[in-house]
């Protein structure tokens, strides 16, 4: 397993709209794709760099190895995919994604039985 993952940031002001767009267009377009090695996704968000100056955006993307990456994202599979919608309200971003292999994954029943 492989998880590609990617940082933006944006203003307070178009935070709300990056993430609508994240959630209803974006991932939603990836899971719609023709590649059979794409498992999901995780949206993080967090307030960044004091007085509440940026927003950050982290988003996991799960595959099942670096050839299902390159089915989605190409050979060039470690730049970012942003599309134009998303760059009109990101103030910056990550050029390139990062991938890890997933080693380990555990979960907890959450009445921690």
């Amino acid at each position: 397993m492989i998880d590609r993952i990617w940082h933006g940031w944006t203003t307070p002001a178009n935070a709300d709209e990056y993430e609508r767009l994240l959630r209803a267009e974006i991932l939603p377009s990836f899971a719609d794709a023709d590649n059979d090695g794409y498992r999901g996704a995780r949206l993080l968000r967090r307030e960044a760099g004091g007085d509440d100056e940026e927003v950050e955006f982290v988003t996991i993307l799960r595959f099942d190895s670096t050839e299902s990456v390159k089915a989605f994202a190409g050979e060039e599979y470690r730049e970012a995919h942003v599309p134009p919608a998303a760059r009109e309200v990101l103030e910056r971003y990550e050029d390139r994604a990062r991938h890890y292999e997933v080693r380990e994954e555990r979960e907890y029943p959450a009445d921690g039985s």
